[in-house]
C-alpha cells in the first residue's frame, strides 16, 4: 500500500538557517530533506517509543497527523487491536475477521467498570452511556458513522447486544431478544452489495431503547432515513439488488413458495433461507397471512421488473397481450389485468375544466413502472418498519432511552447523485454537533480546573450548510425548480451557477461540464452530476396506478397505501416511500383532501430536511457517544492497513480534527499525583516537600524555563503538545547515567570475583595432577600382584574342571543302568494291579445293578405308603396346631434336649486332652518339612542367571501398573467432581425455580382472591377438595403441575365442565377398582416379605451359633496348649507357685475359663432358638427320618467323625442354607411373575391410551384453527387433570403403605427384642437409667415458635461469640431424637420441614449477610453430621462413644431428609461464594493490579482524555492489605462458627480462584497492565496471598493451585522473549494459561520505560506456531463465575448430647430436657 508519512531519523542537529535535513528512514537509507524556503517549516516529531501504541490517541505528547496514523497502524497491525480512544471519539477498524472479543465473558468483564479502566471497546462505549444514564438521568445517544464496509451496522449491533445483555428485560414479553431478532429483518430489506462492502446498510437508522426507572429495556422504537430506493430497479456493475429478493428466489422450490411461480428466471446466489425470516417475523408478532403476503408482494415486484412494452409509435406504446409477467403480476397483487396494463402505457391529465387521457411513449412507461417498484418496495418497507416498532413498543411509561444510531458516512465517488448529496449534507450536521460538543468539553474542562480560557480556533462547516439547506440554497432551488412545469436539470444547474458561483467560496464549477457543481465539505471536496436531481426528488408516481393497487382483493395492498390518505407530518413517511424517520402509527383526524393533495406535493429534499432536523434535536438533548468506523482497505483483506485510505477517512470522520482541537491547548494532563510519581527521579531529596502540588511546581519551574509551556489546574497540570516528551527525555537520560553506574560497579565487582576463581582452579588443578601421578603408580603395583594371583587360580580351575567332567560321566552311566533295570520291574507291577482293579470294578457293577433294581421296587412301595400316612398325619397336625398342648409337649422336649446338651458340654471340659490333641505337633512338624523344601527351592531358583532379570522386568510392569492405576484414579476424581459439579448446578436451578414457584404461588393467591371468576368451582363440588390437597402437595414441593388451578380458573363454558366433570367421575371409579386389586398385592407382598425376615433372621443366627462354636473350639485348644505347657516346664524357679510367671499363666488361665462360661451359655441360648424354629418350620417326617439315619450309624464312627457334634451341626445348617436358598429362588419367581403381568398391563392401558390420543388428533385436525386450540387446551386440562389425580393417589397409597410396614415391623422388632431380653436375663447386667438422656420435648404447636426463635430471630453475631457452635444444630437433632423417641412419625416430619423452610426464610431475607449465610452453612452442615452420627449405621457409629451409639435414632430411617440437607447445604454454599465475590470484586482489581505494593517499581505513563484509575493509593481506594484483611475476616467468622475444617478450605480455594480469576482476566484486557514492572507486582502480590495461606494452614486445600494461571502471566511478563529458546521456555513454561492468553499477553505487552523493549511479531507468530497442536479452550478469559463442586466429608462431634445446656437468652423456656 501507498504510503503517507515515513518515519526517519536525524542524523545531524538542525541549527536555524539550514536548507537541507540529513535523515535516515526507517529501511537504512540516507535521505536530504530539502525544507520549504518560504514556511521553513520542520517536519513532524515523533512521540518516544514508550508512547507508541497507547490506548488514547490524545495520551501522544506531539498530537498530528502521522503520529496518530502510526499510533493506529501499530496497534492494528502488531497488536491486532481494533480500537482505540481519540479523545471521547471510539475509532474502530474494521479487521474483515471474526474476533473473540464479543463473547458473554467480555460483556461481563466490561460491565460495571469505568471507561478508561480497560482497554477500549464497543462495550466500554456502551457501559459509559448506560451508566451515564443512570446516574445523570439524561437520555444518551451512541453515534455509528463511517464509510460503507467499515463496519457501523456491526458496531450498532454489539452494542445493542450489550444493553440487552447487561440489563435484561423488565417483563416477560423478551424485549432484548425482540429488538435483536430486528435486525436480521432490517439486514434483509435494507442491506445489499455493494462494490465496498457484502452486507452494505442503504438506509440510516436511530434505534431509541427504552428504559424503566431500574433501568430495564421496556420497548425500542427505530426511525430510518433515505432508503435508497433506486437500487430496487437499477444496480451498478458488481452491485447487487437487496438481500430479501435472493433469499425468495433460493427458497422458491420450497412447497409454501410454489404459489409465488419464480422459476428459472430468477437466479441468485443462496444468503439464506426465507424460513429464517419468517422465524423472526413471527417472533415479532407478525402473522403467518401477513408474512405471506409480504414475500408476494416482492415476489410481484419481481415480476413487475420483466414486464416488457412494444412501441406502437413514438408517443405510444403497449403490453404485448396475455403478458406473463404482468399476468402473474396481477394474480400475485388482486388486480385486474385490464387495468393495470392500461395505466402502465396511459396517463390521467386534469385540467380546471377536463381530464384527458394521455398514451406515453415506452420511455416513459418504463420509466413509470421502474417508478411504481420503487414505490410498492418503499411502501413495504415503511410497513415494516412500523409493525417492527409496534412489536418493540413499550407497554409501560419510558423513563429514559439510549438511541444509537447507525448512519452512513461521508461518501464521494466517481459520478455523484442526489442520494450522495443527502448523504453528505447529513454528515455536514452531525460533523457541525460533533465540533461543538467536543469544543464545549474543552471548556469545561478548562474553567473546572481554573485555567486561563483562550479561544480555539476550530472548523466551523456553518457556511457549508447554510449553502445547502438556507434560503435561496441548493434545496431550496431544487424545490423552486420541481415547482415549474418545464422545469429541468439544466435550468437548476444554471440557476445555482447565476446564485451561487463567484458568491460563496464553497461553490465552484467544474470546467468542463455545465451539468454539475462542486461543493467543499468538511472532508473533501464532491463533483454532482445534475442529471437526476429532478426526478428523484420529486419521485413521481402516477396516481392512477396507485389507485389500481388499492383497488387489489389482497388484504395486505391496500394497507400499504392507506397512510397515503392522512395527513403526512414531516417526520413519518413520504408517499413514495422515502423513509425519514418511521414512528408507531397514530390514527390522525380525518383529513381534507385538499390538505392531503398538498402535502402529497412535498419533495424528497424537503423531508429529509425536516427529519435531520427533529434528528439534530433528539441528539442534542441527549449525551452523545461517537463511534468512528475506519476501513482499512478496500479489498477486504484481514488485518492489511492501507495508510492512504485510512487518512481520508480519519479526515472525513473528524478524528483528526478532534486531535487539532486538543493540540491547540494543552493536550497532556496530569494529576500532581501521577506526575510526582513519574518523575520523582528528578527530584533531589530537599525537592520533596509534604505539599505534592508544591513540589510539581518547583521542579516544573527549573526543569522547564518557559511558563507558558504548561499550567498548574486545580487537580492536574496542564503540558502544551511535546513537553511530555521532552520530560520523558530528561527522566530516560538520568536513568541512562543511573545505569552506567551500577554497571561500571557491578562489572568490576563481577571481573573481581573472576580472579579470585582462577587462582582458586588453578591450585586445585595441581594439586588433582600430583594425587593422579601417585594412583598411577599405585595401581601399576596392584595390577602386578593381581596378575600373579589369576594365574593361580586358573591353573587350579584347568586341573578341577577335568576331574569333575569325568566323576561326571561315570555318575551317569549309573544312574542310566539302574533306572532301566527299575522301570522294568515296574511295569510288570502295574499290569498286575491293573488286571486285579478291572476284576474288582466288574464284579461291584454287577452286585450294584442287582441292588437299585430292588431297591427301586421297595423305594417304590414306601412313597405310596407314606403319602397315605402323611395326608392322615397332615390332618392331625392342623388340628393339634390350633391347641396349646401342642406348644407344651415341644417346650418339653426342646428343654430336655437344652439338658442333654449342657451335660454333654460340661463333660468335654472336665475330661483330658484327647488323643488328638498330639495332631497339632504332627501338622506342625510337616509343615516345617515343607517350609524347608520350599527354601531349598528358592535357594536353586536364585542361583540362576535369568531370574534377576525377570524379577526387574516384573518391577517394570508393576510400576506401569501402578502409574495406569494413579492415572485412572486421577480420572476417576475429576468425573466425580463434574457429576458433583453439574448435580450442584441442578440443584442451584431447581431453588432458583422455587423461589419463582412461591413467588408466583403469591401472586395466584392474589389474583383468587380478587378474581371474580369463583363460580368455576361452583359447578365442580366433587373436585374442590382434590384440589384443595393439590395446593398443599404443591406448597410441600411436591406439586408437578404448578398452574393446574389457574388452567381451571380460565375455564368458560358450561357444557365443557359437565363432560369434563363425567370424565373425572369415570376415571375416579376406575381408579377406585385398581385401587383394590392395588390393596391385595400390597397384602400379597406384605406376607411375603414376612416370611423373608423370619427366614432371614433364623439363617443369621445359625451362622452366629456356628462362630461361636468355632470360637469356642479354638479356646479350648489354647487351654490345652497352656496346660502341656506348664507340664512340660518343670524348672522349680518358673513353675513354682507365686512365681511371676504362674501368676501370669494362672490369670490367663481363668479369665479363659470365665470366657469359656459365657460361651457356653450364649450357645445353649442359640441353640434352643435354633431348636424351637426348626420345629416350627420342619416338618415332623424329616426330623425322625434324620434321626434314624444318626442312630443307624456305627458308634465308633460317630465318635471319630463327630467330635462334639460337628458333623451332626454342619449337615443341619447345609440343610437349612438349601431350604431358605429354595424359598429365595420361589420368590423371586414369583415376584418376577408378578412384574411381569404389571409390565403387560401397563403395555396394554399405553396401547389403549396410544389409540386414543390418535384418534383425538385426527378429529382436532378436521376442525378449523380457533377450534383446534380450543379443543387442544380442553384436552391438555382433563389430561394434567387426570395426570395429578394419578399422582395424588399413587402418593396416598404409598404413604399408607409405608405407615403399615413400619408399624409391622415395629411389632415384630418388639417381640424379638422381648424374646431376647427374656433369654438373656441371667448373663445381662442391670442398667440403671440416667437423668439426663440427650433429648429435648416441646409441644406440637411451640413448633412455630420454636423456629422464630432458634431460626428466624436468631442473631448469629451473639450465638458465635457467647455459645458453643452449631448450638442450633444440637438443639434441633435433640428435637428430632425426642419425636423419634415418642415414634411419632408426623413430629419428626414437620419439625424438619419447618426447619428447612426457616432457614430458607432467612438466607431469602439476610442473604447478603456473610455472617449469616456462614452461620447457616455450618449449622446445617452440623445438623446433616449428627443425623449421620446417630443415625444407627455401623459406617458413622465407628467414630462415636458408646454412649453416643445410646443415643442413636430408634425408630426412623431420616436418609430421605438427610439428602435434602445436603442439597440444601449445596444451595447455602453457593450463595455463601456469590456474597463473597461480591464483596471481594471492587477490591480485586485496585489491590491486586492497580495498587504499587512495591513503591517506586513501576512508573505511571502519560495517560490521555479517558483517565484510567491510578496506581497511587488514593483514599478510599483498595490495595493489598485491604484484600489480606478481608480474607481474615472471612476465616474469622467461619472458624467462629465451627464450620468444618474441609468445608473451609473448598471456600478458601473458591475465594482464591475468583481473585486469580477476575485478576487475570483484566490484565488479559489492560493494555497499561501488560509491563515488566507490573509483572512483579503481581509476583510480589500473589506471594503475600501464599504466606497467607501458610499462616492459616491452608497450603493443602488447592488455593494456591487455582492462582497458577496468574502466576505464569505475571512470570510471562516478566521473562525474556527473544529467541527461539525464549519460545520454548514460555510454551514449556506457560502449561495454566491457553494459546489465546499467551498471545494476548505477548501482544499487550507494552514498555513502561525505554529500556525495556517490545515483543516482536515474529516471536508471537514462533510462539503461536509451537502451541498450534496444543488441545485447550479458545476462550480467552477465564471464567469468574465458575463455582467447584463442594463436598461436605462426614465430621463426627466429639459432644456428648447430654451435657448441652440451652441458654435463657434464646427464649427456648418451654423445651424441657428428657
Amino acid at each position: 500500500p501507498e504510503e503517507v508519512w515515513k518515519s526517519a531519523e536525524l542524523l545531524k542537529d538542525y541549527k536555524p538557517g539550514d536548507k537541507v535535513l540529513q535523515l535516515r528512514l526507517e529501511e537504512g537509507k540516507d535521505l536530504e530533506y530539502c525544507l520549504d524556503p518560504k514556511t521553513k517549516e520542520l517536519p513532524p516529531l515523533r512521540n518516544p517509543d514508550i508512547l507508541v501504541g497507547e490506548n488514547d490517541l490524545t495520551a501522544l505528547s506531539y498530537l498530528h497527523e502521522p503520529a496518530v496514523l502510526h499510533n493506529l497502524k501499530v496497534r492494528f497491525i502488531d497488536s491486532k487491536l481494533i480500537y482505540t480512544y481519540c479523545g471521547i471519539v471510539l475509532v474502530a477498524i474494521n479487521p474483515y475477521e471474526q474476533l473473540p472479543i464479543y463473547g458473554e465473558d467480555i460483556i461481563n468483564a466490561y460491565s460495571g467498570q469505568n471507561m478508561g479502566d480497560m482497554d477500549p471497546h464497543i462495550f466500554a462505549v456502551a457501559e459509559e452511556a448506560y451508566k451515564q444514564m443512570a446516574r445523570d438521568e439524561r437520555n444518551q445517544s451512541i453515534i455509528v458513522s463511517g464509510e460503507s464496509g467499515a463496519g457501523k451496522t456491526v458496531s450498532a449491533k454489539y452494542a445493542m447486544r450489550y444493553f440487552a445483555t447487561v440489563s435484561g428485560s423488565a417483563s416477560e414479553a423478551n424485549v432484548e431478544e425482540k429488538v435483536l431478532a430486528s435486525n436480521p429483518i432490517m439486514e434483509s430489506i435494507g442491506n445489499a452489495k455493494t462494490t465496498r462492502n457484502d452486507n452494505s446498510s442503504r438506509f440510516g437508522k436511530y434505534i431509541e431503547i427504552g428504559f424503566d426507572k431500574r433501568y430495564r429495556i421496556i420497548g425500542a422504537n427505530m426511525r430510518t432515513y433515505l432508503l435508497e430506493k433506486s437500487r430496487v430497479v437499477f444496480q451498478a456493475e458488481e452491485e447487487r439488488n437487496y438481500h430479501i429478493f435472493y433469499q425468495l428466489c433460493a427458497s422458491a422450490a420450497l412447497p409454501e413458495f410454489k404459489t409465488l411461480r419464480l422459476g428459472m428466471t430468477f437466479t441468485f446466489v443462496v444468503l439464506c433461507d426465507c424460513r429464517d425470516k419468517a422465524a423472526s417475523l413471527s417472533f415479532l408478532r407478525i402473522s403467518d397471512s401477513y408474512q405471506m403476503g409480504i414475500f408476494r408482494i416482492l415476489a410481484g415486484i419481481l415480476h413487475l421488473g420483466n414486464v416488457e412494452f412494444a412501441s406502437r409509435d413514438s408517443d405510444s406504446c403497449t403490453v404485448p397481450p396475455k403478458h406473463e409477467p404482468l399476468t402473474i403480476f396481477c394474480d400475485l397483487m388482486g388486480v385486474e389485468y385490464e387495468e393495470m396494463a392500461h395505466w402502465l402505457c396511459h396517463r390521467k391529465l386534469a385540467t380546471a375544466t377536463e381530464t384527458y387521457i394521455k398514451p406515453i411513449s415506452k420511455l416513459h412507461a418504463i420509466n413509470a413502472r421502474d417508478a411504481l417498484a420503487k414505490h410498492i418496495y418503499a411502501n413495504l418497507f415503511n410497513w415494516i418498519v412500523d409493525h417492527v416498532n409496534k412489536a418493540l413498543h413499550a407497554t409501560v411509561k419510558q423513563h429514559s432511552f439510549i438511541g444509537v444510531l447507525d448512519i452512513y458516512g461521508f461518501e464521494t465517488f466517481e459520478i455523484n447523485s442526489f442520494e450522495q448529496f443527502c448523504i453528505n449534507y447529513a454528515n455536514e450536521k452531525l460533523q457541525q454537533q460533533f465540533n461543538m460538543h467536543v469544543f464545549k468539553l474543552e471548556q469545561e474542562e478548562y474553567m473546572k480546573e481554573q485555567i486561563p480560557w483562550t479561544l480555539i480556533d476550530f472548523y466551523d462547516n456553518q457556511p457549508c450548510i447554510n449553502l445547502i439547506e438556507a434560503k435561496m440554497g441548493v434545496l431550496d432551488l431544487l424545490d423552486e425548480e420541481c415547482k415549474m412545469p418545464k422545469g429541468s436539470d439544466d435550468s437548476w444547474a444554471q440557476k445555482l451557477y447565476n446564485t451561487h458561483l463567484n458568491k460563496c467560496a464553497l461553490f465552484e464549477k467544474p470546467r468542463m461540464s455545465n451539468k454539475a457543481f462542486i461543493i467543499k465539505h468538511f472532508a473533501d471536496k464532491v463533483e454532482y452530476q445534475c442529471e437526476g436531481f429532478l426526478e428523484k426528488n420529486k419521485d413521481t408516481v402516477y396516481e392512477e396506478q396507485i389507485k389500481v393497487l388499492k383497488s387489489s382483493k389482497f388484504k395486505l395492498l391496500p394497507e400499504l397505501f392507506q397512510d397515503e390518505e392522512k395527513v403526512l407530518s414531516p417526520t413519518s413517511a413520504t408517499p413514495s416511500g422515502r423513509v425519514p424517520l418511521s414512528r408507531m402509527p397514530i390514527k390522525p383526524a380525518k383529513a381534507r383532501p385538499g390538505q392531503a393533495s398538498k402535502e402529497h406535493k412535498k419533495t424528497v429534499g424537503h423531508q429529509f430536511r425536516n427529519s435531520l432536523h427533529l434528528l439534530m434535536e433528539t441528539l442534542n438533548a441527549t449525551t452523545p457517544h461517537y463511534v468512528r468506523c475506519i476501513k482499512p482497505n478496500d479489498f477486504k483483506f484481514p488485518f492489511t492497513f492501507d495508510e492512504k485510505r485510512a487518512v481520508q477517512q480519519l479526515r472525513a470522520c473528524g478524528v483528526l480534527e478532534t486531535i487539532r482541537i486538543s493540540a491547540a491547548g494543552f493536550p497532556s494532563r496530569w494529576t500532581y499525583q501521577e506526575f510526582f510519581s513519574r518523575y520523582r527521579v528528578l527530584m533531589k531529596q530537599r525537592d520533596v516537600l509534604g505539599d505534592r502540588k508544591q513540589t510539581c511546581k518547583n521542579v516544573l519551574e527549573k526543569l522547564i524555563q518557559d511558563k507558558d509551556k504548561y499550567q498548574f489546574g486545580k487537580t492536574k497540570i496542564f503540558f502544551r503538545a511535546g513537553q511530555v516528551a521532552y520530560l520523558e527525555k530528561i527522566r530516560a537520560d538520568k536513568l541512562r547515567a543511573a545505569c552506567i553506574r551500577i554497571q561500571k560497579t557491578i562489572r568490576g565487582w563481577l571481573m573481581r570475583k573472576k580472579y579470585i576463581r582462577m587462582r582458586k582452579a588453578a591450585i586445585t588443578i595441581q594439586r588433582h595432577v600430583r594425587g593422579y601421578q601417585a594412583r598411577c603408580y599405585a595401581k601399576f603395583l596392584r595390577r602386578t600382584r593381581a596378575a600373579i594371583t589369576i594365574q593361580k587360580f586358573q591353573r587350579m580351575y584347568v586341573v578341577r574342571k577335568r576331574y569333575q567332567c569325568m566323576r561326571d560321566a561315570t555318575i551317569a552311566l549309573q544312574a542310566l543302568l539302574r533306572g532301566y533295570m527299575v522301570r522294568n520291574r515296574y511295569q510288570m507291577m502295574l499290569r498286575e494291579h491293573k488286571s486285579v482293579v478291572i476284576q474288582k470294578h466288574v464284579r461291584g457293577w454287577l452286585a450294584r445293578r442287582r441292588y437299585r433294581r430292588t431297591l427301586r421296587a421297595i423305594v417304590y412301595l414306601q412313597c405310596c405308603y407314606r403319602r397315605m400316612m402323611a395326608k392322615r398325619e397332615l390332618k392331625k397336625l392342623k388340628i393339634e396346631a390350633r391347641s396349646v398342648e401342642r406348644y407344651k409337649k415341644l417346650h418339653i422336649g426342646l428343654e430336655n434336649k437344652i439338658m442333654q446338651l449342657q451335660r454333654k458340654i460340661d463333660e468335654q471340659v472336665k475330661g483330658s486332652p484327647s488323643p488328638a490333641s498330639g495332631k497339632p505337633c504332627q501338622r506342625l512338624g510337616y509343615l516345617s518339612q515343607h517350609c524347608g523344601r520350599s527354601q531349598n527351592a528358592l535357594n536353586f531358583l536364585g542361583k540362576g542367571a535369568g531370574w534377576n532379570s525377570h524379577f526387574g522386568s516384573l518391577l517394570s510392569v508393576a510400576e506401569s501398573m501402578e502409574k495406569k492405576l494413579v492415572e485412572e484414579t486421577k480420572q476417576l476424581e475429576l468425573d466425580l467432581n463434574d457429576e458433583r459439579l453439574r448435580y450442584q448446578n441442578l440443584l442451584n436451578e431447581f431453588s432458583r425455580l422455587e423461589e419463582r414457584y412461591d413467588d408466583l404461588k403469591d401472586e395466584m393467591n392474589l389474583m383468587v382472591v380478587k378474581s371474580s371468576n369463583i363460580s368455576v368451582f361452583l359447578s365442580f363440588p366433587s373436585l374442590f377438595p382434590i384440589f384443595t390437597h393439590c395446593c398443599a402437595s404443591l406448597c410441600c414441593g411436591r406439586g408437578i403441575l404448578l398452574d393446574f388451578p389457574l388452567l381451571f380458573l380460565k375455564q368458560e363454558p358450561s357444557e365443557k365442565k359437565a363432560a369434563l366433570d363425567m370424565s373425572l367421575f369415570l376415571k375416579l371409579q376406575k381408579r377406585v377398582s385398581e385401587l383394590e386389586q392395588e390393596k391385595q398385592s400390597l397384602q400379597d407382598e406384605l406376607d411375603r416379605k414376612e416370611e423373608q425376615a423370619l427366614r432371614a433372621k433364623a439363617k443369621y443366627e445359625s451362622l452366629k451359633r456356628q462362630e461361636l462354636e468355632s470360637e469356642n473350639k479354638k479356646l479350648k485348644n489354647e487351654l490345652n496348649e497352656l496346660q502341656k505347657a506348664l507340664t512340660e516346664t518343670r524348672a522349680p524357679e518358673v513353675t513354682a507357685p507365686g512365681a511371676p510367671a504362674y501368676r501370669v499363666l494362672l490369670d490367663q488361665l481363668t479369665s479363659v475359663s470365665e470366657e469359656l462360661e459365657v460361651r457356653k451359655e450364649e450357645v445353649l441360648i442359640l441353640r434352643s432358638q435354633l431348636v424351637s424354629q426348626k420345629e416350627a418350620i420342619q416338618p415332623k417326617v424329616n426330623l425322625t427320618q434324620q434321626v434314624h439315619y444318626v442312630e443307624k450309624q456305627s458308634p465308633q464312627d460317630y465318635h471319630m467323625l463327630n467330635e462334639d457334634g460337628e458333623l451332626w451341626l454342619a449337615y443341619e445348617g447345609l440343610k437349612q442354607a438349601n431350604r431358605l436358598l429354595e424359598s429365595q429362588l420361589q420368590s423371586q419367581k414369583k415376584s418376577h411373575e408378578n412384574e411381569l403381568e404389571s409390565l403387560r398391563g401397563e403395555i396394554q392401558s399405553l396401547k389403549e391410551e396410544n389409540n386414543r390420543q390418535q384418534q383425538l388428533l385426527a378429529q382436532n385436525l378436521q376442525l378449523p384453527p380457533e377450534a383446534r386450540i380450543e379443543a387442544s387446551l380442553q384436552h391438555e386440562i382433563t389430561r394434567l387433570t387426570n395426570e395429578n389425580l394419578d399422582l395424588m393417589e399413587q402418593l396416598e397409597k404409598q404413604d399408607k403403605t409405608v405407615r403399615k410396614l413400619k408399624k409391622q415391623l415395629k411389632v415384630f422388632a418388639k417381640k424379638i427384642d422381648f424374646g431376647l431380653l427374656c433369654d438373656l436375663t441371667v448373663i445381662k447386667p442391670i442398667c440403671f437409667k440416667k437423668d439426663f438422656q440427650g433429648m429435648l420435648e416441646y409441644k406440637k404447636e411451640d413448633e412455630q415458635k420454636l423456629v422464630k426463635n432458634l431460626i428466624l430471630e436468631l442473631k448469629p453475631r451473639g450465638v458465635a461469640v457467647n455459645l458453643i457452635p452449631g448450638l442450633p444444630a444440637y438443639i434441633l437433632f435433640m428435637c428430632v431424637r425426642h419425636a423419634d423417641y415418642l415414634n411419632d412419625d408426623q413430629k419428626v416430619r414437620s419439625l424438619l420441614t419447618s426447619t428447612i423452610n426457616g432457614i430458607k426464610k432467612v438466607l431469602k431475607k439476610r442473604g447478603d449477610d456473610f455472617e449469616t449465610v456462614s452461620f447457616w452453612l455450618s449449622n446445617t452442615c452440623r445438623f446433616l453430621h449428627c443425623l449421620k452420627q446417630y443415625s444407627g449405621e455401623e459406617g458413622f457409629m465407628k467414630h462415636n462413644t458408646p454412649r453416643q451409639n445410646e443415643h442413636c435414632l430408634t425408630n426412623f430411617d431420616l436418609a430421605e431428609y438427610r439428602q435434602v440437607l445436603s442439597d440444601l447445604a449445596i444451595q447455602i454454599y453457593q450463595q455463601l461464594v456469590r456474597v463473597l465475590e461480591n464483596i471481594l470484586q471492587p477490591m480485586i482489581v485496585s489491590g491486586m493490579l492497580e495498587h504499587e505494593t512495591i513503591q517506586g517499581v513501576s512508573g505511571v505513563k502519560p495517560t490521555g482524555l479517558r483517565k484510567r484509575t491510578s496506581s497511587i493509593a488514593d483514599e478510599g481506594t483498595y490495595t493489598l492489605d485491604s484484600i489480606i484483611r478481608q480474607l481474615n475476616s472471612f476465616h474469622s467468622v467461619m472458624c467462629q462458627h465451627g464450620m468444618d475444617p474441609e468445608l473451609i478450605k473448598q471456600v478458601v480455594k473458591q475465594m482464591f480462584y475468583i481473585i486469580g480469576a477476575v485478576t487475570l482476566n483484566n490484565l488479559l484486557l489492560r493494555k497499561d497492565m501488560c509491563s515488566w514492572s507490573k509483572g512483579m507486582q503481581i509476583r510480589y502480590n500473589v506471594s503475600q496471598l501464599e504466606e497467607w495461606l501458610r499462616d492459616k494452614n491452608l497450603m493443602n486445600s488447592g488455593a494456591k493451585e487455582t492462582l497458577e494461571p496468574l502466576i505464569q502471566a505475571a512470570q510471562l511478563l516478566q521473562v525474556k522473549k527473544k529467541t527461539d529458546e525464549d519460545a520454548e521456555a514460555i510454551c514449556s513454561m506457560c502449561n495454566a494459561l491457553t494459546t489465546a492468553q499467551i498471545v494476548k499477553v505477548l501482544n499487550l505487552y507494552t514498555p513502561v520505560n525505554e529500556f525495556e523493549e517490545r515483543v516482536l511479531v515474529s516471536f508471537i507468530r514462533t510462539i503461536q506456531v509451537r502451541l498450534r497442536d496444543r488441545k485447550d479452550s479458545p476462550q480467552l478469559l477465564m471464567d469468574a463465575k465458575h463455582i467447584f463442586p463442594v463436598t461436605f466429608p462426614f465430621n463426627p462431634s466429639s459432644l456428648a448430647l447430654e451435657t448441652i445446656q440451652i441458654p435463657a437468652s434464646l427464649g427456648l423456656g418451654f423445651i424441657s430436657r428428657v
